[in-house]
């Protein structure tokens, strides 16, 4: 990044910062940013820049000396930052007021685990990194960023790292001094939510890709839709959600708490879709309980969401718990050909077999306790009661055959091999249906309700997913 490039950068980030303030919450900003429209300050000399590398000792990364030549000095880098230094303000941490960083770090290092140190090569000592390192920021909300001479790539780069004490992530790596400031100008975005053209160019984006999307295209709008959420555009946030959940995986951005987060997302719990694709998956992942902590969206939307969330969830509660409620798969074409794999297969007595486990994750209890300092989930489940159960399986001559195990585990299991053999032979029937699917909305791109039916979950494996996903769907709504 030379200074032709962070000048128009930062005359951007200047702008959108000074219209999105907030005079009710914001410190009060200076008459020179606001006469000038600028966060930065008069440009650094070569004469400047020169002296404090021979103060330093060293000569500094080019994207910082660049910065320097454009800025010398930045107000409000992101949310957190409130200033970076200037030429004659940068100073190694170790000489700084915040050397103290440095000895914190070094404990930490102290009590991690040998062992695991070794296990992972990419492991940093933090407190190693943090003696050496060049301090930049000069004022946060305890955060702070640093540049480690340490580690210089190929373009003559130090990797940059950005350190907040409430985030529990400990140094967060950066390419360099441009990556990460171009990583806080996306978290500013993604917080204030700024109007003007890099909101309105990321809106237009979205919109290709969700039209690519629905033609088939996956890792391009995916790649579109990534970034676009890192800017704050929920758009994408449930566009990218609904791609990476017919894809699989089981990352965080695939699980439905990542967008039903009151907090962070309420535009999400109030869209169109929400009620129709994505509250049966809330409520099928409570149901599931095979989570992380035994931690639940629903749960702990009900103990600790606003009123209108724990109204919207209650009025869904309401509805299933209605004799005749049915969970709808969509438009009324593709649910018909839906329910009528599901209802088959419900029907086959292998089905019907009772999984021993399911009652112990249901009536499981979940206790979270503060041990040597630190929060542990103790789980406390009921024992396993053996009882007699009838299972259907295909003699050799193919007629089903009846009988009765005292063996509920050997009995599951038999009768779970020969659910995957149905679920299986289903697929072709499903991928046929996928071509009766309509969007029920503009930003409905793939029928992800189909995953709070647990075997039609199990059907859609990732590989299948992105079957569906490449499928022509075009954008022939039905609302």
């Amino acid at each position: 990044m030379n200074r032709e490039q962070w000048r128009p950068f930062l005359q951007q980030w200047s702008g959108e910062w000074i219209d999105s303030h907030d005079p009710e919450k914001d410190a009060e900003l200076d008459e020179a940013v606001v006469r000038d429209r600028w966060l930065g300050f008069a440009p650094a000399s070569e004469e400047e820049i020169a002296a404090a590398e021979a103060r330093l000792g060293c000569t500094l990364p080019v994207s910082l000396r660049e910065f320097l030549a454009v800025t010398n000095g930045w107000r409000d880098a992101g949310c957190f930052i409130y200033r970076l230094a200037g030429t004659a303000e940068l100073q190694w941490l170790a000489d700084s007021d915040r050397e103290y960083l440095i000895e914190i770090y070094d404990e930490l290092t102290e009590d991690e685990d040998e062992e695991e140190e070794e296990e992972d090569a990419d492991v940093i000592n933090e407190g190693a990194v943090l003696r050496r390192s060049l301090l930049v920021s000069l004022d946060g909300d305890a955060a702070d960023i640093f540049l480690d001479p340490g580690d210089v790539n190929e373009r003559g780069e130090w990797t940059a790292y950005w350190l907040a004490s409430w985030s529990g992530n400990g140094l967060e790596p950066f390419d360099s001094f441009y990556e990460l400031m171009h990583d806080q100008y996306k978290s500013f975005h993604a917080l204030r939510k700024p109007e003007g053209e890099t909101k309105d160019r990321w809106d237009e984006k979205v919109e290709e890709a969700r039209l690519a999307a629905l033609q088939g295209a996956i890792d391009g709008p995916l790649k579109v839709l990534t970034e676009a959420e890192e800017f704050g555009n929920e758009r994408a946030l449930l566009l990218r959600f609904q791609m990476l959940t017919m894809l699989g995986g089981g990352e965080h951005e695939t699980r439905i708490s990542h967008v039903v987060n009151y907090a962070h997302h309420p535009g999400i719990l109030q869209h169109p879709l929400f009620g129709d694709e994505l509250m049966p998956l809330v409520f099928e992942e409570d149901h599931n309980r095979d989570l992380p902590h035994g931690w639940s969206t629903l749960r702990f939307s009900k103990e600790n969401g606003p009123e209108w969330v724990k109204s919207l969830i209650a009025d869904h509660e309401t509805r299933r718990a209605a004799p005749d409620f049915q969970l709808s798969f969509g438009n009324p074409e593709f649910n018909a050909a839906v329910r009528h794999i599901t209802d088959r297969l419900a029907a086959d007595l292998v089905f019907q077999v009772r999984d021993p486990y399911e009652e112990q994750r249901r009536n499981a209890t979940y206790e979270e306790t503060l041990v040597d300092g630190q929060y542990v989930m103790r789980v406390e489940m009921r024992t396993l009661a053996v009882s007699t159960v009838l299972v259907s399986e295909e003699s050799e001559d193919g007629v089903p055959a009846d009988f009765e195990a005292h063996d509920p585990f050997g009995a599951y299991d038999r009768a779970r091999e020969r659910q995957r053999q149905l679920i299986d032979a289903a697929w072709p029937e499903l991928k046929e249906a996928i071509q009766l699917w309509r969007p029920l909305h503009e930003d409905h791109i793939a029928p992800v309700v189909l995953f709070a039916d647990p075997v039609l979950a199990e059907m859609i494996t990732g590989e299948r997913g992105r079957e569906i996903l490449s499928m022509c769907r075009e954008d022939r709504p039905d609302y």
